[in-house]
Parts: structure tokens; C-alpha cells; sequence
């Protein structure tokens, strides 16, 4: 009898590709976790590089300047 490693076949989760919403699995092995295919993979770095998806960065912990800096002569 065979222990099952987390790779393996019968241990992995199946869920949502998150660029088709298609059956994806979930384990070591795949490739392209956690999309189900190369072109879902490619298409997400595709927006991400279109910047049709952006990360918000918050005022909070930065400081904005409202002039270009002074250059040092």
C-alpha cells in the first residue's frame, strides 16, 4: 500500500481557473496552477502587462510629490 503524496492524482483539488472559470487542478504537477492552461496563464500576464489589472497603492506608507525634484547642480 502506497501513501499518497500531495502531488499525487487523488489528493488534488480541482477549482476554478480564475481566467475561464473552467475545472482546474489544484497540485504540484500542474504546470500552470492555479490556471488550467498555458493560454489562461498567458492571458493573465497579458493584463496584468495591459494594466487592465493594478494594485492600489495607499497613500498611507508613500509620499507623493506634487513637483518633479529639484535636480542637484
Amino acid at each position: 500500500m502506497s501513501r499518497q503524496q500531495p502531488g499525487d492524482r487523488k489528493s488534488a483539488r480541482t477549482i476554478a481557473c480564475p481566467a475561464c472559470g473552467g475545472p482546474s487542478r489544484y497540485a504540484s504537477d500542474n504546470a500552470f496552477r492555479p490556471f488550467c492552461s498555458q493560454r489562461c496563464r498567458n492571458l493573465d500576464l497579458g493584463a496584468w502587462a495591459s494594466e487592465r489589472y493594478r494594485v492600489d497603492a495607499s497613500a498611507s506608507g508613500t509620499q507623493e510629490r506634487t513637483e518633479p525634484p529639484e535636480e542637484s547642480r
